[in-house]
């Protein structure tokens, strides 16, 4: 396999990670994605060309601003290496094929929902509705046959009903309503290893959440909201590009 086609989509998969970024933190707050020049959140200093280069950026300054020497979060540094890294393991896994085109637009606007839900502990609906579609487009792309299909709208419709569920009976307090129809788009993504993106997004939110709870100051406290959508892309994503299945244990 050719090495140029896989650097160029981890160079557009950091690209879009820094896009990705910008508009979950400005999208509902009034300010205009796309006409805001992007600044410093401290000094108000207009980032110039050098400042918005993914990756680089950040490392060349040690995440300061240039000016005020503020810290710039390193979350901004993660999202941009995890996605062009799932975007040049996406190349490797699908080749250049229009499924790949699809499955790399949900990653997009999967990435959008993480951030959003880390930001702001909510799922926009808009963005809900367009990961279903993107995952119908891709199942229908990728699945053989009409069995296989509607197995994996089953399953899929599972899983997204058992969340809601879940909603329903605990009033919401277990889990958000916008997590259902997230956790049937990733199933239908990632099927046929969506009971495995399954397990694994609860094992990785309890540990993460016993993490939480240890480093709370004064000690573990119960009611904290902790959004699951992270958990659950981290899981089902796993899922997919391993095609380990514990449930064969």
């Amino acid at each position: 396999m050719e090495l140029l086609p896989v650097v160029v989509c981890a160079l557009l998969g950091a690209i879009i990670a820094s896009f990705v970024g910008v508009l979950a933190e400005r999208v509902h707050t009034g300010q205009s994605w796309a006409r805001s020049r992007s600044r410093c959140n401290s000094c108000a200093r207009i980032l110039s060309p050098l400042d918005l280069v993914p990756v680089l950026s950040w490392l060349s300054t040690i995440g300061r601003c240039r000016t005020c020497g503020a810290r710039i979060p390193a979350a901004y540094l993660f999202l941009e290496l995890v996605l062009g890294g799932l975007f040049a393991y996406s190349y490797v896994s699908l080749g250049p094929t229009l499924a790949l085109l699809v499955f790399l637009a949900s990653l997009s606007v999967l990435a959008f929902v993480v951030v959003y839900d880390l930001r702001h502990t909510i799922v926009p609906p808009y963005a809900s509705l367009l990961l279903a579609l993107l995952a119908l487009t891709f199942m229908a792309l990728t699945t053989p046959t009409l069995h296989e299909a509607g197995s994996a709208l089953l399953v899929a419709g599972g899983i997204g009903g058992a969340f809601l569920l879940l909603h329903v009976f605990s009033q919401g307090r277990a889990m958000g309503l916008g997590d259902a129809p997230i956790a049937f788009s990733l199933a239908l993504l990632t099927a046929p290893h969506a009971f495995a993106g399954l397990l694994f997004s609860f094992w990785i939110g309890a540990l993460c959440g016993i993490v939480i709870l240890g480093m709370r100051r004064g000690g573990p406290t119960m009611g904290i909201e902790v959004p699951f959508v992270p958990f659950m892309a981290a899981g089902f994503l796993l899922a997919y590009f391993t095609g380990w299945n514990p449930l064969l244990f």
